[in-house]
């Protein structure tokens, strides 16, 4: 079973920053790490791979600093890493990044299981997923909590929902997306390690996925973000007192005005 996982590298949430002059996200200084739902998937993948056999191959679109992370994921149990970089990515909504991705995917051997985190927590779309698995014509499913079965032809998953869980069977190939709840990723072991530093990952243009120019990066977007900002603090607060009855009525009198 060949398992692909679409990996993302972010930036550490406990230190994003804004930087005032562009009003963009700032990155300078900022610790990057593997999307943390994409670990999950991870994960997934490796405890599929070591039930059933077969290889899990990590795959991501960014900068070239991303390998780092790829070789962190052979160490944490997939078997090969693979990079889509290019300066013409620069600039890709979820649309153009679903593009990449899917004809990336379509140049690499033919995969049983693609595996993604929920969303990414530089952008929190959870756009990615759907729109790879549309862009392939694969079955899929979102916010996976659990692999109950899974075959050479089918899987079945818990699919987390409001009120509990469906449960699916799709047939392979599919798509899945994973929320934290399905594992705890393992740490990587000295071995791991080892083969991580010792492996070669693959690097791939535009060119080498025949990718077309007018869909990736900025020009493939139709959407693009025009400015990031922090909410400004409200400094005209009001804390009412007394009685229910007591602060409906003064909370009724303050939005009076407004009316």
């Amino acid at each position: 079973m060949h398992i692909i996982v679409c990996a993302k590298q972010v930036p550490d949430a406990k230190d994003v920053r804004l930087d005032p002059r562009t009003n963009t996200l700032s990155r300078e200084g900022v610790e990057s790490i593997m999307n943390p739902y994409d670990r999950h998937a991870l994960e997934e993948a490796v405890v599929i791979k070591e039930k059933l056999g077969g290889t899990v191959t990590v795959l991501s679109m960014g900068p070239p600093q991303a390998e780092a992370m790829l070789r962190e994921a052979i160490a944490c149990g997939a078997d090969a890493g693979v990079l889509v970089s290019d300066r013409a990515f620069a600039g890709a909504d979820t649309w153009a990044t679903s593009y990449t991705l899917a004809k990336a995917i379509q140049s690499l051997a033919p995969a049983d299981l693609i595996l993604c985190g929920k969303q990414a927590i530089d952008g929190d779309t959870a756009q990615v997923g759907p729109g790879l698995a549309c862009r392939l014509n694969l079955p899929y499913a979102t916010c996976v909590q659990k692999t109950r079965d899974v075959s050479a032809s089918s899987i079945e998953v818990e699919r987390m929902m409001d009120d509990g869980f469906d449960v699916l069977r799709l047939p392979l190939p599919a798509l899945l997306t994973v929320v934290k709840d399905i594992n705890e990723p393992r740490v990587a072991s000295l071995k791991g390690k080892m083969k991580a530093k010792k492996a070669k990952c693959t690097v791939l243009s535009a060119a080498d996925i025949e990718a077309d120019a007018q869909h990736i990066g900025l020009a493939g977007s139709p959407t693009q973000v025009v400015r990031v900002f922090s909410p400004e603090a409200r400094g005209d607060r009001k804390i009412f007192t007394g009685s229910v009855q007591e602060q409906v009525a003064q909370l009724v009198d303050s939005l009076r005005p407004y009316l």
